[in-house]
Order: structure tokens, then sequence, then C-alpha cells
């Protein structure tokens, strides 16, 4: 999700197609540069803010993704930059494979679906995969749902975890992928997690964004929308920004520009991502829902479209503040929570407005380390997605046991219900599956 304020347009990498078939060329932003934060550039900057990527704010400078174009914008407008781009190794391909291949220890897609396959063939009495949408380059979006029926839809609390709506944050793929495999590797010896598992209904979809994944693992590391090919010849639109509650409310927290990196697309629900998100939850009766995102530790609730508090803003707060409170003995990283549009800027379109909004459950974006660029940003190390998993496992678990013990009649309905069936996704044996099945 990350920028600290505005986020916008960058775009575009040069193609020679490996195996993404039919895409045309695009020009790729090759620096980031840093502006001093004052309120003399701060109202200069609001006047492009559809029109340039702001990433993040540190230190009292505001770091932008920029192309040739925008640079000749910023002189023009006397606007003084400095160039940071060799702090940012993700800006060279080769530098990133000489450090240690494409995504080392991160998972791609056909990682990541032959790893949810082998956990549904180990565990087949609590595992089962399903195949809730296919993307525009017709890769499959997976969910596993985790109970101790699992072939049968009980009458119990329903649990959702989002991962990668936003492709550039790989570790918003590890955190809910790991969750699943820590619920079935510990469910026979820890009498919690059987309880939990026994009790509920869990489901996980770690990668909502696929074509996006692939194309910042081959192409441009810093690609965050999807791959849709827009009517003007821009490529993508912001899935997070594309969800039916208070679409296109403003153009402040969404863009009708295609060319903006939130650009919320042409209609609500325009795309085959938060179609199948949304055909999952109708289709339901959730309870509460995590969607994971990066960078910059925070924990938020609706409203983001909005400053104004939802008539929930307690119990909302009063969970945020006791998930926070159980994740900062583990590493010693402090999460802030509060209302997203409060708190970090203002969204419209998003998914946890749309799952508060349509069932009034609580629903949470979590915004997974680091608070800065500089000690990370998108780019974790591979030796961090442990340790903040870790971190971030004592939340997940206190909000499913949340759910249990605040399950009743009626609660978390939607105000519809779906007619399309969920199909179980069937999987070869794990000899067949993808390579790094130990991810």
């Amino acid at each position: 999700m990350k920028s600290r304020i505005i986020i916008t347009a960058f775009l575009l990498v040069a193609l020679s197609s490996l195996f993404l078939p039919l895409l045309a060329h695009e020009d790729q932003p090759r620096n980031i540069i840093s502006v001093e934060k004052n309120l003399r550039l701060e109202k200069k900057l609001r006047t492009l803010a559809l029109e340039l990527d702001l990433l993040f704010e540190w230190e009292g400078r505001i770091y932008i993704l920029a192309d040739d174009d925008d640079l000749r914008t910023l002189d023009r407008l006397n606007i003084r930059y400095v160039n940071e781009s060799y702090k940012f190794p993700a800006l060279n391909p080769d530098q990133l494979r000489a450090q240690g291949g494409l995504n080392g220890a991160y998972h791609s897609y056909q990682e990541l679906a032959a790893d949810l396959g082998i956990l549904q063939l180990s565990y087949p009495r609590l595992a089962r995969l399903f195949k809730i949408g296919t993307t525009l380059e017709n890769r499959k979006i997976l969910a596993l749902k985790i109970s101790d029926n699992v072939s049968l839809d009980e009458d119990e609390p329903e649990v959702l975890f989002l991962g990668c709506h936003h492709a550039r944050e790989w570790i918003s793929v590890e955190v809910p992928l790991l969750l699943a495999r820590y619920l079935l590797e510990n469910y026979a010896a820890d009498a919690r997690i059987r309880r939990i598992v026994n009790q509920s209904e869990v489901w996980v979809v770690p990668l909502v964004n696929p074509d996006g994944l692939e194309y910042t693992i081959h192409y441009y590391r810093y690609w965050r929308k999807n791959r849709r090919l827009n009517a003007d010849g821009t490529y993508g639109a912001d899935i997070n920004r594309n969800y039916g509650y208070a679409w296109g409310y403003d153009s402040t927290g969404s863009s009708p520009e295609p060319a903006s990196e939130i650009y919320r697309g042409s209609a609500p629900f325009s795309e085959p991502e938060t179609q199948a998100v949304r055909d999952l939850v109708l289709g339901k009766h959730f309870q509460a829902m995590i969607t994971y995102h990066s960078f910059s530790q925070d924990i938020l609730y609706p409203w983001g479209y909005t400053e104004i508090p939802t008539d929930k803003n307690q119990l909302l707060d009063d969970i945020a503040a006791n998930m926070s409170r159980l994740m900062q003995p583990v590493n010693g990283r402090v999460y802030k929570y509060g209302e997203a549009g409060a708190l970090l800027y203002l969204t419209n379109g998003d998914a946890t407005d749309w799952t508060f909004g349509t069932s009034g459950i609580p629903s949470y974006t979590f915004e997974l380390p680091p608070v800065d660029q500089l000690q990370g940003g998108f780019f974790n190390a591979e030796q961090d997605i442990g340790p903040i998993f870790n971190e971030n496992l004592p939340a997940a678990l206190y909000l499913i046991e949340w759910s249990i013990q605040n399950f009743g009649p009626g609660a978390g309905q939607p105000q519809e219900r779906n007619k399309r069936a969920v199909f179980p996704y069937k999987t070869k044996a794990p000899e067949k599956q993808a390579r790094f099945q130990d991810k």
C-alpha cells in the first residue's frame, strides 16, 4: 500500500517477452529522487499528485520514483531534488541477480501454488485449496481453507487473511502463507492451535495479485498494480482502489487516470482480482479480516476514505490495541494503530473499507515492517521473513479467537449473498509440483 502521501504514477518497463504474452513496451522510471519536505514545496507537489509516484517520507524529505519527464517537470517548477538512486539496488536488475537470484526465499506464483498444493496433500483433513478466480494473464487466484472438517461448511466463525494486493510488497505473500503452514503443522501438538482450527474456518489468500507479482520478479521490482492494459495504452489498475465501497469517492484517495499508481479502474470491481475476493466474501459469513501490505509498521482500520470515525470505532481500536500489544514482545517492534484515513492517508475503494462497509466486521490493514525505506522498505531481507511472521502470529491468533468468542446468529452476514460456487482446486502429487517446496 505504501507511501506516506498520495501515491500515483510511475510506470513502466521495456519488455522482451520471456513468457508473459503479448505485452507492449513501457518506459521504466530510472531514478529515485528526494525533495525537501516543507509547506511551500508540498503545495507545488500537491498540484502534481496524480502525476508523480510519491513513495514515502523520511527524515524531512519526500522520495519520488521519477522518469525523465518527471525530472523535467520538477526542473520547470524550480523544485530542487537530490538523486538517491544509488541507495536502491532494485533499480538495477543485474545488481539484484548478483545479490542472490530473482526472488530468493520469497515465493513466485508457481512456487506459492506448489506449496499450497503440498499443504492440502499433507493435511487432507484440515486443508482444502480453492480457485476463487483467474487473472487477466490466466493465473489462478488461490485460497486455502483450514478447518477440522474442511470439506464441510460448518456453522463456525470464518476469518479471512489476504496478501499481496500490491505487487512490489513481497513480504505480504509470506506472512499469510506462513500463518496457514503454522496452523496445520502445529495442529496435532498444540492444544491452542487445535482448539482454534476445530472451532473456526480460516481462509488464507496469500496472493491476490499474481500477475503483478510475476512482473516484479522478472521485469520491474517497483511495479505496484495489476497488469490490465488500459484504453490509453498504459498498464495496470490499483486493485486496492477497485473495491465497491466508496469507490471513486474523490480523486485524492484514488485516481481516475489510468497512468496513476492509484488508478481505481474503470468501475467498481472491474478487475478479476477484486471480483475473486468479492465472490469469496459474499459467499461466506466472515467474522473478521486482515489484509497484509508493506511498509510502515501500522495496524489500520476503517475508514480509509474519510477521517470521520465509524460507529464501531471503539471496538476496532480496542482490537487493534490488543493486537499491537501482543506483537511488541516478540521482536520489540511497535506497530502504531488507528483509523486509516486519520493515521496514514486517504484511500477509497480499498478492501478494508469494503469488508467493513459491507458486513460490519472488524477489518484491518497490516502495514508490515520496516517503518522506512532506508531500513528495507518494500525490499525486506530474506532473513527478516521469519521474524516478521513471528511477531504477526500473535495478532492473527488473537483475531481468530476473538471471532470464535464473539460468534453468534447473524454475526458478520453480508448484505447480499453470492450465488456462485467456490470450487476446490485440484493439485498433483508433491513430486509433480514446482521447485522450492520447503518454503
